[in-house]
């Protein structure tokens, strides 16, 4: 299972709207078998998730994480919609 972790200042708001975005994208693309969880940046767990992915404000804080995929705006769904697509044909599920 693959593993996308969202990542924001608050893990409030901005990541729980990606992590919602991703899941309605997964299911546009017909993909199971992902996991896609929102965290606040500070108690965000590089082992949580396998792949983040995280606004472009938080691309210099998020390196510990490990796979860190920037978007440039967080509300653009047209850039999201490349970047997950783009992930599910990287792991396979595609």
């Amino acid at each position: 299972m693959l593993r996308i972790g969202t990542a924001c200042g608050s893990g409030l708001g901005s990541s729980f709207m990606v992590q919602m975005n991703i899941e309605s994208i997964l299911s546009e693309l017909g993909v199971t078998g992902v996991e896609v969880e929102h965290y606040d940046l500070g108690g965000a767990d590089p082992s949580a998730a396998d792949i983040w992915i995280v606004g472009r404000d938080l691309e210099d804080s998020a390196g510990h994480l490990g796979d860190v995929r920037v978007l440039n705006s967080i509300i653009d769904m047209d850039e999201l919609n490349e970047l997950v697509t783009k992930i599910c044909e990287e792991k396979g599920l595609i």
